[in-house]
């Protein structure tokens, strides 16, 4: 598990696992082998920290990449953008039914996902 999020992650910025351990000066196939070990907590850390993400992303213990505290103002500000965006919001002069407005916000939350998973 440990091995595969860290191998997404990488490939998510372009990256290969080599590439990871040569930025952070770690010896060749360090990541490899957390197939079949677990890393120190400091291992664990400088890894979590590298990629922006969560320890317990990292461990499979949790589906999201936040790192604890992030979510909130994540949350905090995508609720801000729509409560000052939606009121009154109309098109060709009708206003949006609220079923409208309900998928404007799930559209609105997929934008919003895809730019917090980058952090």
């Amino acid at each position: 598990m440990l091995f595969d999020r860290i191998k997404f992650l990488a490939e998510k910025q372009g990256k290969s696992i080599n590439d990871v351990e040569r930025e952070l000066n770690y010896s060749k196939n360090t990541l490899y082998r957390l197939k079949k070990t677990n890393p120190s907590a400091e291992k664990l850390k400088e890894l979590a920290d590298y990629f922006h993400v969560s320890s317990d992303y990292l461990l499979g213990r949790t589906d999201s990449m936040n790192i604890a505290g992030n979510g909130d103002q994540y949350n905090h500000d995508l609720k801000e953008f729509i409560e000052s965006n939606m009121g009154g919001m109309a098109y060709g002069g009708e206003d949006l039914t609220d079923d409208d407005k309900q998928k404007l916000k799930m559209a609105l939350k997929l934008v919003f996902d895809k730019y917090n998973d980058k952090m």
